[in-house]
């Protein structure tokens, strides 16, 4: 019975582990990375950093979604965000709940 539980929560830590890959291909597929990365400041905010600035805020993720698609500026500095064309509406709260789950 132990067994059968533990190969439960590993299969289900092996498949968080793999929609977080996923969601990664996915950014980098939408030129997100071209702007973010994880854990560090490149262009833009670092995805932990936008986490943790939005971390408990219940309209975050719509608020998210509308600045990947219709861009964004001020929040982060001078250099605005642009529009990302290639994400719609599906894709974008996929990459948002990824970005909002980076700690």
């Amino acid at each position: 019975m132990k067994a059968l539980l533990l190969m439960g929560i590993a299969g289900a830590l092996l498949s968080t582990s793999a929609l977080a890959a996923d969601e990664l291909e996915l950014a980098k597929s939408k030129n997100c990375m071209a702007c973010h990365a994880v854990d560090k400041k490149v262009v833009g905010p670092a995805y932990k950093d936008v986490a943790a600035k939005y971390a408990g805020q219940k309209d975050a993720e719509d608020k998210l979604v509308q600045k990947v698609q219709k861009g964004g500026s001020g929040v982060w500095g001078p250099v605005p965000m642009p529009p990302n064309t290639q994400v719609n509406d599906a894709e974008a709260h996929r990459l948002v709940k990824w970005i909002l789950s980076q700690k």
